[in-house]
């Protein structure tokens, strides 16, 4: 289990709503107008000068390019954490199956928050079942900035198959109802709020949307109840949405 103290920097309320990728600066200062050029930046990735390769790897934030993603493999494992977080960044946007054990492997090694917190992005991107397991353990362990992306990238879970929607359910509904920290209860309401647009109506089911109705009816934040009741409507589940009209017209909430 990680330790909030160990990157409290990260843990501020506008870095755990911020997207992972808003961090990075741009690539150069005519990038609003012209994307890097993919050869110049293919050649940097395997730069001596850590600059270079960091400066290519958030390049690759940019361009979509499969010949990057074994280089951007290899430097999820770089000396310098800054060209490991722009390397898990970049694969997040160039997903590729390949990436998904080595994204993996780092996630359950890297002491830096902040490369985590990339890492299980990326890995929610790439929609791969064999994530699961480590998306749900940085759920249930990892600090909070690296919780709150675990629970989104659980979201990307709906476009698997079956089982793996149902696998992805129990442990947002346990943090939704514990985790201690609200923006990561948000994410977990959404997360459920995808997964349940995709099930049947069976026992999983009712049960996230209990979860739902519960946080709606009483967690304590005033943003998870509105994203509780967001999930609820998006489902359109009958007995949520009664509840939602029920809570309000008695202006219980």
């Amino acid at each position: 289990m990680y330790d909030d103290d160990d990157l409290s920097l990260l843990d501020t309320a506008d870095e755990l709503e911020e997207s992972p990728l808003d961090n990075l600066e741009p690539v150069d200062a005519e990038s609003e107008a012209h994307k890097p050029n993919p050869e110049a930046m293919l050649a940097l990735l395997t730069a001596p000068e850590t600059p270079q390769r960091m400066l290519a790897a958030r390049a690759f934030c940019e361009l979509q390019d499969e010949r990057a993603i074994p280089h951007l493999i290899g430097l999820l494992t770089d000396v310098c954490p800054l060209v490991r977080v722009s390397a898990a960044y970049a694969l997040g946007r160039n997903p590729s199956p390949s990436a998904v054990e080595p994204l993996i492997n780092q996630l359950n090694c890297d002491w830096n928050g902040y490369v985590r917190k990339g890492v299980v992005w990326a890995l929610g991107n790439c929609r791969d079942r064999r994530s699961l397991p480590s998306l749900t353990d940085a759920l249930k362990t990892d600090i909070s900035a690296v919780r709150l992306w675990a629970a989104s990238s659980l979201a990307q879970m709906a476009e698997l198959a079956y089982e793996d929607i149902v696998a992805s359910i129990p442990p947002l509904i346990t943090a939704l109802r514990q985790d201690p920290v609200a923006a990561v209860r948000s994410n977990c309401a959404w997360s459920l709020g995808q997964l349940c647009r995709q099930l049947p109506s069976n026992a999983v089911y009712a049960g996230a949307i209990d979860a739902l109705i519960e946080a709606f009816a009483e967690d304590e934040d005033m943003g998870v109840q509105e994203d509780a009741k967001a999930a609820l409507l998006r489902v359109g589940d009958p007995r949520g949405l009664q509840m939602v009209e029920s809570l309000e017209l008695e202006g219980l909430l």
